[in-house]
């Protein structure tokens, strides 16, 4: 999906506020810029063609073998792996439960596999988004585990799972259960989208066939950089989550308090809304232009409708003049 995503303020002239991303914009990364600075030289030289001693590094911290993590160039890159690598195996029948982040989708056609709208007898694997874009739905380890049982492969993209309370299944229960493709994002646990740093954890199996599909020197110097620094500071977006995540709470109660706005329940940072009048492109066309506002229009999510939108908490004053904004628009 190259349009129609989240963070399209470079459309916009005067954005103040972004709601439209799942990352928290008031990260403070000024400790990894700084490393990064001192790190600019390492643009003259090739990269590892494999991150191989940031693999070995997210291992050790795992508590894994090294051979069971690939790093990647982003959660997207992981994606389009794990589906190269599914066909590959002659893993051909998938299963993707919606509403969720197209790229799935997008992925497994790019490789030719079989997309169906149902789990079946026939299906091979399944995909899901844990804690859940656009929804924030989240299920936790052991019902991961029960879903992992029923089908040849699970993918699991776990990109969101630094911003939930939910128990999320981890590293060793993944590569111990030997049909889990587990997909982490550095991106969005330290709010550096730009940078493009994700990877998979999995079997030595599927890992095997996710490496016969990569390119080498997809990971740029910096990122790999930057990896090691977050890891070895133990560098995150948000130092206290449990208060950011009241915040969301408290900004999704506001939302859902408006007449003619639903919210559903959410167990990580960002939110699904629905409108009972008018559709969520007027409602962002509006906050952009009377509010300098932008909100992700949601309705290019399979299964949603013109009406669903999606925010992602900020500030509690953004949150706040997201809140008046909206009930403004409802009283006009």
């Amino acid at each position: 999906m190259i349009t129609g995503h989240g963070d399209d303020i470079y459309s916009y002239d005067d954005i103040r506020i972004n709601f439209s991303s799942n990352i928290y914009s008031h990260a403070d990364i000024t400790p990894l810029v700084e490393h990064l600075r001192g790190e600019m030289a390492k643009i003259c030289n090739y990269p590892e063609p494999e991150a191989l001693t940031l693999e070995a590094k997210i291992a050790a911290e795992e508590g894994i073998d090294a051979e069971c993590v690939i790093v990647t160039n982003g959660a997207t890159e992981a994606i389009y792996l794990a589906a190269e690598a599914c066909r590959n195996l002659g893993l051909s029948h998938h299963h993707i439960i919606q509403p969720t982040f197209s790229e799935y989708a997008d992925a497994c056609r790019n490789a030719g596999l079989i997309v169906q709208d149902e789990a079946g007898y026939v299906t091979d694997v399944v995909w899901i988004c844990n804690p859940n874009n656009p929804t924030g739905e989240a299920v936790d380890a052991s019902g991961t585990m029960l879903l992992a049982r029923e089908y040849q492969a699970l993918i699991i993209d776990q990109s969101y799972e630094y911003f939930t309370s939910t128990k999320m299944m981890t590293a060793r229960e993944a590569v111990d259960a030997g049909n889990i493709l587990q997909i982490h994002s550095m991106t969005k646990t330290c709010a550096i989208p730009g940078l493009r740093l994700g990877y998979i954890v999995t079997s030595c199996r599927f890992a095997d066939a996710i490496r016969k599909c990569m390119r080498p020197w997809s990971v740029n110097a910096l990122a790999i950089s930057a990896g090691h620094f977050i890891l070895d500071n133990g560098f995150k977006a948000v130092t206290n989550p449990c208060d950011y995540l009241a915040e969301a709470r408290r900004l999704r109660d506001s939302l859902n308090a408006i007449e003619g706005i639903s919210v559903m329940t959410t167990d990580t940072n960002f939110m699904l809304c629905e409108l009972s009048v008018g559709t969520a492109a007027q409602l962002k066309q509006w906050l952009a232009r009377e509010h300098h506002i932008l909100i992700r229009d949601a309705s290019n999510f399979p299964t949603l409708t013109p009406r669903h939108f999606r925010v992602a908490a900020q500030s509690k004053e953004e949150n706040d003049s997201l809140i008046h904004a909206i009930r403004q628009w409802r009283e006009e």
